[in-house]
């Protein structure tokens, strides 16, 4: 009968893939750890030989002659022993919980001179209504950095790549072991992480590798824009480093404050005052549109104050298409304060000729409210 003693430990099947033996063994890993079963001596029998089972399990060959001759034919490989025949503790907990601590840094450590993108840039660009509207072209200035021409942004005096820093080795961080278990990787006290060390630096740029700068640059702007969104230029971040990409802008939009316009989405809403004549008979009214051109608006006979007049097409354009939001025009019903005698005949005939209740109106919806409180 084959021996299954280490799938039983794992608690996977003979047939399990070797992502499934790795998920049980984390999961029987962390069950078991001494550190959450401080002075158990069962839980640390179990650690052991559960690390014991995924030591031959993990790998290939071992895991193949252990299918066909049992713990006999991987004998030579732990000796019963879980930390020995070449296991490497630390190894499998790298492998483990890379899972958690941001997919592999542990085997992915600082890349020395290795070749570094630069870093993404961010500026908040107001604009007028009138430029979301037509679209513009506006210059900025920002505060980047650029790579040191005297050294090509290597800091050393003389040009070249930085020696890698002899304490790691060029790799910004070195390891630890604590506890006896856990390995653990801190940045290197020497380099402080950039994985080099310049003992002759550069003159213009201190070592750095770059000075800071500011840089002019045109900006695009198609019609439409609004508040929140964002334009990106690829490239006009800061410079990368060791002959690494630059990194990007990215202009955030802020469409300010209008006189006249209130923008909701891609309407365009305002407030206008009209005359007590003008409301009654009807008529016509001229306003600015966003464009600058005249927009005239149809106010129908009888309109009340507070209406809302909807002109199609004249608001803002759809970003990046042709097409365009609405106008709303709200009516304020300017009352005369000081008529003269005439008005003041001509308004009492209306009155007269009309069928109001002297000063109130009889509105149905109005009196079926409050007839029962004159009850």
């Amino acid at each position: 009968m084959a021996d299954t003693e280490y799938y039983d430990l794992l608690e996977v099947s003979s047939t399990a893939s070797a992502e499934e033996i790795k998920k049980a063994f984390r999961k029987q890993a962390m069950k078991y750890h001494p550190d959450r079963n401080p002075g158990d001596k069962v839980a640390e029998q179990k650690f052991k030989q559960i690390n014991e089972a995924y030591e031959v399990l993990r790998d290939e060959q071992k895991r193949a002659a252990y299918d066909h001759y049992g713990k006999a034919g991987v004998q030579g490989a732990s000796d019963g022993n879980p930390f020995g025949g070449g296991f490497d503790f630390a190894d499998i907990f790298n492998d483990i919980f890379s899972d958690f601590m941001g997919g592999g840094q542990y085997n992915n450590a600082n890349t020395g001179t290795q070749p570094r993108r630069g870093v993404d840039l961010r500026y908040n660009l107001n604009i007028s209504l009138e430029k979301a509207f037509s679209g513009a072209e506006e210059e900025i200035v920002i505060p980047t950095v650029k790579n040191c021409e005297t050294c090509h942004g290597n800091g050393t005096k003389n040009g070249e790549k930085p020696n890698p820093c002899p304490t790691c080795q060029g790799r910004g961080k070195v390891r630890r072991q604590q506890g006896g278990f856990f390995v653990f990787e801190t940045q290197c006290p020497q380099c402080h992480g950039s994985g080099y060390v310049i003992t002759d630096p550069c003159p213009d740029c201190h070592g750095n590798g770059q000075i800071k700068t500011n840089k002019k640059l045109k900006v695009k702007i198609k019609p439409g824009i609004d508040t929140n969104m964002r334009i990106r230029i690829p490239g006009e971040g800061t410079a990368g480093m060791f002959g690494g990409a630059n990194g990007d802008l990215y202009v955030d939009i802020i469409v300010e404050r209008h006189k006249l316009y209130e923008r909701k989405d891609d309407d365009l809403y305002t407030a206008v005052p009209i005359s007590v004549s003008c409301a009654i008979l009807g008529g016509k009214i001229e306003i600015p549109g966003i464009d600058g051109k005249k927009v005239e608006v149809n106010v129908p006979a009888g309109t009340q104050n507070d209406a809302l007049l909807k002109v199609k097409g004249k608001g803002m354009p759809l970003y990046d298409t042709e097409r365009r939001g609405d106008l709303y025009v709200q009516v304020k019903v300017i009352i005369p304060k000081n008529l003269n005698d005439r008005q003041k005949e001509l308004m009492e005939a209306f009155r007269a000729e009309g069928d109001e209740n002297g000063c109130q109106p009889e509105i149905k919806g109005f009196f079926d409210k409050i007839k029962d409180l004159f009850n």
